[in-house]
């Protein structure tokens, strides 16, 4: 067949595909069987990225202990041994038919520097073109919660953006997702194409191995992360990873009709009598918009440190290419420098806040739930705090907000967190006077600024907000954890949540992600 098209395909194995569970022996049936497809991949003109798990795993069986040790220290001890191992176990069966691999080893710091997360984009384009293999994996050795992904399925999604990815295949011991547990259930039905993450209903009661940190649940985040990047997601059995081929040979030939929005099919295309049928397999749909480069940065490279609370007229500015200024800000959390990320947030007005009689201080409520936000006044608002004192000192309390809308994206700020607070409300031109000096009259730039896909422009975020107000699925909670600095948080959910996924809403998860680029179209 002339001019057919040539992919970047990207291959998540996780621990229980690499080594065995109990004895920690290396599974070379497997990885030997995963070395030929890859290969034969490349002899097609695709581009393969290796996203490799087992480094712990390795380093258990070489360093003969039987169970992997709760001591982090120790834990990453071994990662440094099985890392050594594990690479020289890929590198060795590569070599058997002649392809050169390379190794490369992230944590979420090294992506959350926007210099470093091109330097790193930069190196995996010239392996690719030089025709090598990179093997990913997540650096253990150096990881503790706060830097780490989480799990190599968050990673392996990161990495498939970052190398704009036509195909994200996350090997697993089961064939597909399932409506229901199907070692419990007979009746369980496959769910084999998923065009909409948010309205998806699946069992994801099969938590991680016992020397792995993932499971389905983080599958599915995977996915979300993925297919906002316009990667076609797969998830299928590992054992079998001759399934690649023939998937994206049979994608390629006759590509996926699409259900309508917000369902799911339990099956892909009806094949000829003459093609033999598809292995099961779940196919996750990308997003027709997909978002990518800087923007897929800001919202997942970067781990919030605050929340600035806008009003409507502000997210309306900013669905409008404008940056932001203090006028459209309600109020700050946390604390935060220049240039570090924060969420954005958007509220109705007024922002009444619950008073103290005894401090100066004020705790903002959400929804009823206390923050324990502490804020201290400040000269330059004092007149306009009076009134609002004034107006409320009858009252002991009031309520907090009006309404919360959710998170609508991120954005770099300019200021840090104690002066956005001071000037929070005024005028651009009235920063200096109160600051006594003047960085920017943005509390953020435009560019720097990201957006959720449902919060794409006002006027839709305006409805479906208030239709998704008080309903969040699991699958949307893991989803958001994974930008709120990783999924060791979430990667908990499997066992304990255990269950089902249900989409609520309307999908405002982090997955779902769609940018109103600087000429207000979507990226």
């Amino acid at each position: 067949m002339a001019n057919k098209k040539h992919l970047t395909i990207v291959i998540k194995l996780g621990t229980s595909s690499i080594v065995d569970e109990k004895t920690h022996q290396p599974l070379l049936s497997i990885l030997s069987l995963i070395v030929e497809t890859a290969v034969k991949l490349r002899h097609v003109g695709h581009k393969v990225v290796i996203v490799s798990s087992g480094a712990i795993g390795v380093g258990l069986r070489r360093m003969e202990v039987d169970k992997r040790p709760k001591h982090l220290p120790r834990v990453q001890a071994l990662a440094a041994v099985g890392q050594c191992r594990l690479m020289s176990l890929w590198d060795s069966l590569f070599n058997h038919v002649g392809q050169p691999v390379a190794q490369i080893l992230l944590t979420r710091n090294d992506i959350a520097d926007r210099t470093q997360y091109l330097n790193a984009q930069n190196t995996f384009g010239e392996l690719l073109n030089m025709g090598v293999i990179p093997i990913v994996n997540e650096n253990d050795t150096l990881s503790v919660t706060e830097i780490k992904f989480g799990d190599n399925d968050t990673l392996s999604a990161i990495t498939a953006a970052m190398v704009q990815a036509d195909y994200l295949f996350l090997m697993t011991d089961v064939d597909c997702l399932y409506d229901k547990n199907p070692r419990i259930h007979q009746d369980a039905k496959a769910i084999e194409v998923v065009e909409d993450i948010a309205m998806l209903d699946a069992d994801v009661s099969t938590a991680g191995s016992n020397l792995g940190t993932g499971g389905m649940s983080t599958k599915i985040v995977a996915a979300r992360l993925a297919t906002s990047a316009g990667v076609t997601t797969v998830i299928t059995r590992s054992s079998s990873p001759g399934n690649i081929i023939r998937i994206v040979e049979s994608e390629s030939s006759h590509p996926t009709t699409h259900t309508q929005p917000g369902r799911e099919s339990s099956s892909t295309s009806t094949p000829s009598k003459l093609t033999p049928p598809l292995p099961l397999h779940t196919r996750f749909i990308p997003d027709p918009h997909p978002i990518r480069d800087r923007y897929f940065w800001l919202l997942h490279g970067l781990a919030p440190h605050g929340t600035l609370y806008i009003d409507e007229g502000a997210f309306t500015a900013l669905a409008n290419k404008a940056g932001l200024l203090p006028a459209g800000i309600v109020d700050v959390e946390g604390t935060f420098a220049q240039q570090e990320a924060v969420r954005l947030v958007v509220v109705d007005r007024p922002f009444n806040r619950r008073r103290t009689s005894t401090s100066a201080t004020t705790t903002t409520t959400l929804k009823g739930i206390d923050t324990g936000m502490e804020r201290v006044n400040t000269s330059s608002n004092t007149t306009e705090h009076k009134a609002e004192e004034q107006q409320n000192k009858p009252k002991e309390e009031t309520p907090g907000m009006i309404s919360e809308k959710g998170e609508v994206g991120r954005a770099l700020v300019n200021y840090s967190s104690i002066e956005i607070s001071r000037i929070k409300g005024l005028q651009s031109t009235q920063i200096e006077k109160v600051l006594g000096y003047a960085e920017s009259d943005y509390v953020a730039f435009r560019e720097n600024i990201s957006f959720f896909p449902s919060s794409g422009s006002s006027s839709s975020f305006s409805s479906s907000s208030r239709q998704r107000e008080g309903r969040m699925s699991m699958s949307t909670r893991l989803a958001r954890s994974v930008s709120y600095g990783g999924l060791a948080s979430a990667a908990g959910l499997d066992g304990d949540d255990g269950g089902r996924v249900a989409g609520g809403g309307d999908g405002g998860g982090v997955g779902d992600v769609v940018e109103a680029g600087g000429d207000g179209s979507r990226e």
